[in-house]
This record gives structure tokens, C-alpha cells and sequence, in this order.
């Protein structure tokens, strides 16, 4: 697995930090979660809820798996359910922080995208633009979830948003995953076909195979980071961009 969020070329000149984040964690040993999010270029705290909302959904899905572990249910999860309720474990957080800082919530504006994925599925649940991304064995590529955006260009959804979690678009996958990918909006542009927002073979296709040859987590960190920050990436987007990359079957 490999993670990376980098700061983007307009936030660099502006002096900004990077406002994605994202976080990932194994639940057992067939079974790996991860979150992003991408913090509202207009909120004053954007990069405080993104990290304090991949933090608390990962929180949230480990807490729960790990009860239903402990109650002999954790094979018939209802994934739908276990991730929406990250969702509101991430808003409660952002809350709480709000009202902590005395501050509005809408400082802490961000999407949010929390996926877990084993040997026969994939489930994902979404607030926001982003997307996820499934390969089969066969090399065909799925995106099980696409960006929600608003009736206006670069407008969305965010988990701060009045009623987000009760509107969140989710996504249930059954079949064999043998790579894994979640982006964020960042990456929209570069990485899907929009706007049918269908993977491009071209940027997925090397990024899967590198990751499958790559045995050292440190160095595919380091190769990923990269190529995110490379010129030619830099050519096509000056957003923040955040890609998560599994393999799951070899």
C-alpha cells in the first residue's frame, strides 16, 4: 500500500498549506480501510477538518470492526452501515472542534471518502467530489465511485454540510479486487475520462504495476510522492492531490 498528499503548485504560491489528507489502516489480515479528504479552499480550517476527518472515520471503522470481532458477527457486516457511521463520527468530531475553538463549523469544510476492501468486495461511502477506483485481475478498471458535485462547476458537497451524512453516495462492489485506488478531486482531471468520469487506463495501468513489484512500502512512498510532484503532473493540475494505491490480489 502506499499514501501520499501533496501540497499543490497554487497553494505554494500562495503560501498555503496542503488541505488533503488521508489515512489508512489494516482491519485484519484480508481486510485494509482507508480515507480522504479534501479540505474547502474557502474555509479558514480546511486542512484542520480534513486531517481531524480521516482520523476520526479511520478511528470510527476500527472501533467497530473490532466489536464485531470481539462479537463473532464481523463476517456478516453490514458495510453500508459500519461506513455511513463514519461519516458521522467524522462530522461529530468536527463539531466538537468547532465548538472547542468557538469557531463556525463550515471552518472545517471538507469531503470525505472512506473505503474498505478485501479479497471479494469493496465498499465505499462518499461526501463530496473524489473518486474509487477498482481493478480486476483482468486489468478491466471500475469506478465504483464517482465525484458528486453540485449543479455549478467546482461546486460540491461537503461534510459540514447540512444533511451530508443522510444524502452520502455509497457504493458496494462484489467481486475480486486485485488493485485498489482513491483520489481526490485534485486528480479528477488527470486520472478519469470526464465527465463520465470512467478510469484512464494510461494513468492507472503503470501506477498498479509499479505497485505490484515494489515490495518496499518506504520507497513506493517515496516513488508515489514523486510522481505526484512531478512536471508533468504539475502541468495538468496545481490542485492539492491525494492518491491512495492497494494490491490486493496478486
Amino acid at each position: 500500500m502506499a499514501g501520499v498528499s501533496v501540497r499543490g503548485a497554487s497553494h505554494e504560491r500562495l503560501g498555503l498549506p496542503c488541505q488533503d489528507a488521508h489515512q489508512w489502516a489494516n482491519l485484519s489480515d484480508e481486510i485494509i480501510l482507508a480515507a480522504v479528504a479534501d479540505g474547502a479552499g474557502s474555509a479558514l480550517l480546511a486542512e484542520v477538518g480534513a486531517t481531524l476527518a480521516v482520523g476520526a472515520a479511520i478511528r470510527s471503522a476500527r472501533e467497530c470492526f473490532a466489536e464485531a470481532s470481539a462479537a463473532g458477527t464481523a463476517r456478516h457486516l453490514n458495510w453500508e452501515a459500519l461506513l455511513n457511521h463514519t461519516l458521522s463520527a467524522a462530522r461529530a468530531t468536527l463539531e466538537r472542534e468547532a465548538e472547542t475553538r468557538g469557531v463556525p463549523l463550515r471552518d472545517f469544510a471538507c469531503t470525505l471518502t472512506v473505503v474498505a476492501a478485501g479479497r471479494d468486495f469493496v465498499a465505499a461511502m462518499q461526501v463530496g467530489d473524489g473518486a474509487v477506483v477498482v481493478a480486476e485481475p483482468d486489468g478491466v478498471l471500475l469506478s465504483i465511485l464517482r465525484p458528486v458535485q453540485g449543479e455549478c462547476l467546482n461546486e460540491t458537497v461537503f461534510l459540514t454540510s447540512p444533511e451530508s451524512v443522510e444524502t452520502s453516495q455509497p457504493a458496494i462492489w462484489q467481486g475480486r479486487p486485485a488493485h485498489l485506488a482513491v483520489l481526490s478531486d485534485g486528480l479528477q482531471m488527470t486520472a478519469l475520462r470526464m465527465p463520465s468520469a470512467d478510469p484512464h487506463p494510461g494513468f492507472f495501468a503503470p501506477l498498479f504495476q509499479f505497485l505490484s513489484r515494489e515490495v518496499d512500502g518506504n520507497l513506493a512512498q517515496e516513488a508515489l510522492a514523486s510522481f505526484l510532484t512531478s512536471p508533468r503532473m504539475r502541468d495538468r493540475t496545481d490542485d492539492d492531490v491525494t492518491l491512495f494505491l492497494a494490491t490486493l490480489v496478486e
